[in-house]
């Protein structure tokens, strides 16, 4: 889903709302298709003269935002001085084979499990090419292996300032989980900085409390994969913070700061969906009322995080 988000907001004309990931579309062949046409955006993306409603739309504008987030925030590192780039839960990720010139003079690790790296070396492969010769595979059993024991054995440099990202991950771990992951990152070398993104507990309980509201949440639950993690509602902050990091910036999904950076364009109009599409779903009076009292406790939905490993004293 998250590499289909990213293949049709690669289509777009517009080069200054086009997702910068003109690969992702080249792993999915008709394999990979075949699994997400129940979803709006995988039908979409096989059927060009489809229109593009509101559900589609929603994914490749997330996608859009996070993409474009994280490899701003992959090339400011680098300026800074990062040597090594570790990329947990990759998935279908390109990056490494996106900025393969930049990265050419650091180490790069995919951390994921074993079976996902597998299947994603193979489609890699077939459709991009061999990996870069910086590119290390990590293979990795969450609830079983030690990341830094692990990450240490593929050859990281814990001395090394190091530029770490944690996409579409932390919503599906449990508290334990990310707690212990965040505990890791800290303890890279000062300098190093993170970037993911998270849900709240408040919209944890939303979903659990409406489950039929929105495409997304209904396709989460189909799947059995269901967000069961998520930050406490309007002390992200300082929750980052108990394990040590500086947070850099912070900002919802779909907040101001993300539509006037990310989805503005040069005409002041915002991306979305076009003329036509599909009208947008509409929550009930009672989801209505739990959505404001979310937002009145400062509770996000969906956010992203930069975050440093501050110097020690």
């Amino acid at each position: 889903m998250v590499a289909a988000g990213r293949a049709l907001g690669a289509r777009e004309p517009d080069p200054a709302m086009r997702n910068p990931d003109s690969l992702a579309e080249k792993l999915l062949g008709p394999d990979e298709l075949a699994l997400i046409q129940e979803h709006a955006i995988g039908r979409a993306l096989s059927n060009a003269e489809l229109a593009i409603g509101y559900e589609a739309m929603g994914t490749a504008m997330m996608m859009l935002i996070r993409t474009k987030f994280i490899d701003e925030k992959l090339q400011q590192a680098i300026a800074g001085g990062a040597g090594q780039y570790v990329i947990l839960g990759a998935g279908f990720d390109t990056r490494a084979y996106r900025f393969k010139d930049l990265l050419k003079g650091l180490k790069v690790f995919e951390v994921d499990s074993e079976a996902t790296q597998t299947y994603k070396r193979k489609r890699a492969e077939a459709a991009i090419g061999p990996p870069p010769k910086n590119l290390t595979y990590v293979s990795i059993d969450f609830n079983r292996d030690q990341l830094m024991e692990t990450l240490l054995r593929a050859g990281f440099a814990p001395a090394v300032k190091t530029f770490f990202t944690w996409e579409g991950v932390s919503m599906y771990v449990a508290e334990e989980g990310v707690r212990a992951t965040l505990s890791t990152i800290a303890t890279a070398a000062p300098g190093s900085t993170l970037v993911m993104d998270y849900t709240t507990r408040g919209a944890i309980d939303f979903m659990h409390r409406f489950p039929e509201v929105g495409p997304f949440m209904k396709q989460l639950n189909a799947w059995g994969e269901p967000w069961v993690f998520g930050m406490p509602d309007g002390q992200e902050r300082e929750f980052f913070q108990t394990f040590g990091f500086e947070p850099r910036e912070m900002f919802p999904m779909f907040s101001k700061v993300a539509l006037d950076r990310h989805l503005t364009r040069a005409d002041g109009t915002i991306y979305g969906p076009p003329a036509g599409a599909a009208p947008r779903p509409q929550l009930s009076p009672e989801a209505q009322q739990a959505a404001m009292a979310l937002n009145q406790k400062g509770g996000a939905f969906y956010a992203l995080a930069e975050l440093a490993v501050p110097q020690r004293a």
